[in-house]
């Protein structure tokens, strides 16, 4: 079933008395009907006691403030609104405490391991121009990346969005590629959610938001230096090593992806011409969004119908405006068209979760399962499918190096962090973790979690991280699909640019095919796994559940590209 013929079937609420607004001031995010009736619904919004913070035209989201109870009847009574949600507290002081961070066990399933990584190997001459710790890069061989920057390193002109939790540019790995200028921050800092848990913690820049060259958590600077570090003689280099790199922030430190920051980020990528944007991550607070489960309140239903709406509009704004987007599979191991039940959903706010059975022809996970998704899963470096990643002929496009901890079982490599991924990593997240000391050294936890220091002739330092999971995947594929505009694009909309159904088809027609595995049932139970994480492999070698259309090909793509640019 279709996102928009399973939300036709629900009619505008009919509306009813008044209830009372009481509560503290809360933000929520309010959709207009249909582009024609934005205005109309910013009038409902005042109407019904909000205050406009903002409104997204593209896609005719509203952002209003209001007491927390009360509101979303009153607005979503009226039929200019499609629906109303409520994102979040304003103003409020964290409880002492620990973060709540969203959960991260699958990224960071090696930390802590014992087995630590190598420390920084010599510099030497290659026959292909590498850096330093770009000998631990597997991913980047599977996909032939090096190969592939004999033919380009990527331009300049094509400017790729990271749309995750914000890039650290001052790192010496990024910065030669960060753009600044394009660069965007969505979100602002929430220092706890509505029973006080701590969430971001306190506020470390005025205002609450933080510069655009900024990551607290780590996350999207290990994707950005996977898709464009620097070939610059200094710890690692990315798939696309001469792009620009522009962060289009739409996490939260903590790891929350919310519905008003992602919409933003699309449409500003549409707007501003970017090329490509990567997506590691699903909007929260549901994993799965469905129209209407049983096991969730009204409030909750249409919460979520508004989440599928909203979504769904500012991807085929991006996608109309030639932006081509990447998301990752997803970490639940899953099997998409008939997942399990979610167990994890509402994850905000704190306390709120409920288990729900999932209907897979009304729930969708978001953005991989919403309209012009290039869907990525993640193998290791055996090519085995990793036990974590979701899978079936449903929703994926390719796969892609993202590292499986627990691949090479019955070999020393078996739960080595060398299995994982190991990209740039923030020095303020390494401070804030005990990973690096004052001193700038790695500490003992960090030596443990893997944790790498490089320094160049000219006493510039950085550090690199080992983690794994379909956000490590995507950005292989999102680098991929650089070199392809970089090498198959045009002038177009007063910048460079391709169309992206046009990426897409040399990026899945360059594709290593990979075959499914014999036996076609994989448990993972050797590896420790439970029967939860058994697959089983449906198709052929040209397109299946665990690789689609297969493993991307940076060298592939750029050298026999051509002949698939034109459909």
């Amino acid at each position: 079933m279709s996102l928009c013929g399973a939300l036709s079937v629900f009619a505008a609420p009919v509306a009813s008395a008044q209830p009372r607004l009481s509560g503290p001031a809360t933000e929520f995010t309010v959709l207009a009907r249909d582009w024609s009736s934005v205005a109309a619904a910013q009038q409902a919004v005042r109407d019904a006691g909000g205050t406009i913070v903002s409104t997204n035209t593209a896609v005719g989201l509203i952002t209003a403030s209001a007491p927390a109870n009360g509101f979303t009847e009153r607005v979503s009574g009226n039929r200019a609104v499609f629906g109303a949600a409520k994102a979040k507290p304003i103003g409020s002081a964290p409880k002492d405490g620990a973060p709540k961070t969203k959960p991260d066990a699958v990224e960071k399933e090696g930390q802590g391991s014992g087995k630590a990584a190598p420390t920084a190997s010599a510099r030497r001459a290659n026959p292909v121009k590498t850096d330093p710790l770009d000998e631990q890069l597997w991913g980047q061989k599977a996909v032939r990346a090096d190969l592939a920057h004999t033919v380009t390193k990527g331009s300049k002109k094509v400017k790729v969005g990271i749309i995750d939790t914000g890039v650290d540019g001052t790192h010496p790995d990024i910065a030669p590629n960060f753009d600044r200028a394009d660069s965007r921050n969505f979100t602002k800092d929430i220092p706890s959610d509505v029973n006080g848990t701590v969430v971001d913690g306190p506020c470390e820049f005025r205002g609450c938001v933080d510069p655009v060259d900024h990551d607290d958590n780590g996350h999207g600077t290990h994707v950005a230096g996977i898709i464009g570090a620097a070939l610059n003689d200094f710890g690692v280099s990315g798939v696309a090593p001469d792009v620009s790199l522009v962060n289009i922030r739409a996490g939260q430190d903590a790891g929350f992806f919310f519905l008003q920051p992602a919409v933003d980020a699309l449409t500003y990528a549409g707007d501003a011409g970017i090329d490509v944007v990567n997506m590691s991550f699903y909007v929260d607070p549901w994993l799965y969004n469905c129209t209407a489960n049983p096991a969730d309140t009204p409030a909750q239903q249409a919460e979520q119908r508004t989440i599928i709406e909203a979504l769904t509009r500012a991807m085929n704004y991006a996608h109309g405006k030639g932006v081509t987007q990447v998301v990752a599979l997803g970490n639940q191991h899953d099997e998409l068209a008939a997942p399990h039940d979610d167990v994890t959903s509402p994850d905000f706010p704190s306390n709120s979760t409920h288990p729900r059975k999932v209907d897979n022809a009304s729930c969708f996970s978001l953005p991989v399962e919403g309209p012009n998704a290039i869907g990525v899963g993640s193998f290791g470096p055996t090519q085995a499918k990793a036990d974590y990643s979701n899978y079936g002929t449903e929703r994926i496009s390719v796969s892609a190096p993202g590292g499986y901890f627990r691949d090479g079982y019955g070999t020393p490599w078996f739960r080595t962090l060398q299995n994982e991924i190991l990209s740039t990593y923030p020095k303020n997240v390494g401070l804030a973790a005990g990973t690096i000391d004052a001193a700038g050294n790695i500490t003992p936890a960090g030596v443990t979690a893997g944790i790498q220091k490089d320094t160049a002739a000219d006493g510039r330092v950085g550090y690199y991280q080992w983690l794994q999971g379909t956000s490590m995947a995507a950005p292989h594929a999102t680098g991929v699909a650089a070199l392809i505009i970089s090498r198959y694009g045009k002038p177009s909309r007063g910048g460079f640019g391709m169309d992206p159904a046009a990426v897409k088809r040399v990026l899945e027609g360059t594709a290593s095919q990979i075959a499914c595995p014999v036996p076609r049932t994989v448990d993972y139970l050797k590896e420790g796994r439970d029967a939860s994480f058994t697959a089983t492999c449906l198709g052929d070698p040209a397109f299946n559940g665990f690789y689609g259309h297969g493993s991307v090909d940076a060298y592939a793509a750029v050298t026999h590209g051509a002949e698939f640019v034109r459909p």
